[in-house]
């Protein structure tokens, strides 16, 4: 009978993993939502399953817990949008300019990098930004130093890391931009600015809005690199310290819920302007 029928075949071939991924992955969030419910018991650190919203509202109501979401947020954007800067004209060389050969190694130059660990390149970063690092052995000729640990170095290191998750969908929403439309805007007399700014950049604007959800929500939920670079709390700091120090799973389980929330709405936004036809 599935010999007569390939589609009933590919469908029952494509069942199993599509369940288990509905089992695994969400079956997974269901769990930390339902935690998230429960509270710990202050004297013996045990948790009890009694349905309580106090984690939700000490999220809500906290302004410690309010300023390490906003900073979060904040610095998800920054890192997305610095990426989305130094991504664009790096695609836009691949996809246009250079030769099929150059455009080939240049693809695996930008993928060369996730190859390495993450946290090869998170230590190799926090050594280059040491006192005594190249970053400041660079600029020391300069009069000037370099940005040391903070905030600020926090941003520049995960904007390296996620760098090729920003060229490599622009790379492919401009190579299938047609070349005929950049000809017709220059035949009709529009120099480079404006056949950019009213042919390429809207054309490739989904392409932008698709690379930005890797780039935001991979720095949405990092927590290694701002403990190796910075000692600022981010999300994922305060979720790590409320499982493992402090004990209290189902507070770090509210908390967890709060980046979900964000790349729910973030995806939602990003379907209204078409990223994902870019994917």
């Amino acid at each position: 009978m599935l010999d007569r029928h390939p589609r009933l075949r590919l469908v029952l071939l494509l069942a199993a993993p599509m369940l288990i991924l509905v089992v695994v992955y969400l079956g997974a969030l269901a769990v930390l939502l339902l935690s998230a419910f429960w509270s710990t018991d202050t004297f013996t650190g045990d948790i009890v399953k009694t349905f309580t919203l106090d984690n939700f509202r000490d999220v809500v109501t906290s302004s410690t817990y309010r300023t390490v979401i906003v900073r979060t947020v904040l610095v998800a954007l920054a890192v997305t949008v610095i990426c989305a800067v130094l991504a664009f004209p790096m695609a836009f060389y691949m996809a246009k300019v250079a030769s099929p050969r150059a455009r080939r190694l240049l693809v695996v130059a930008v993928l060369t990098p996730l190859w390495a660990s993450y946290l090869v390149k998170a230590y190799a970063w926090r050594a280059m930004l040491a006192g005594d690092g190249v970053v400041n052995w660079t600029l020391a000729p300069f009069g000037l130093r370099g940005p040391g640990f903070g905030l600020t170095a926090t941003v520049i290191v995960l904007s390296y890391l996620w760098l090729p998750f920003m060229v490599l969908p622009v790379y492919a929403g401009l190579e299938r931009l047609p070349d005929s439309l950049l000809e017709a805007s220059g035949d009709l007399g529009a120099k480079a600015g404006r056949t950019f700014r009213s042919v390429v950049l809207p054309l490739a604007f989904p392409a932008v809005v698709a690379g930005s959800i890797f780039t935001f929500a991979l720095t949405l939920g990092d927590y290694i690199t701002p403990q190796l670079v910075s000692s600022t709390q981010f999300i994922g700091n305060v979720v790590y310290a409320n499982v493992g120090v402090a004990n209290n799973l189902p507070l770090a389980a509210a908390f967890a819920t709060v980046p979900v929330v964000v790349m729910i709405l973030y995806l939602l936004g990003a379907r209204r302007l078409g990223a994902f036809e870019a994917l």
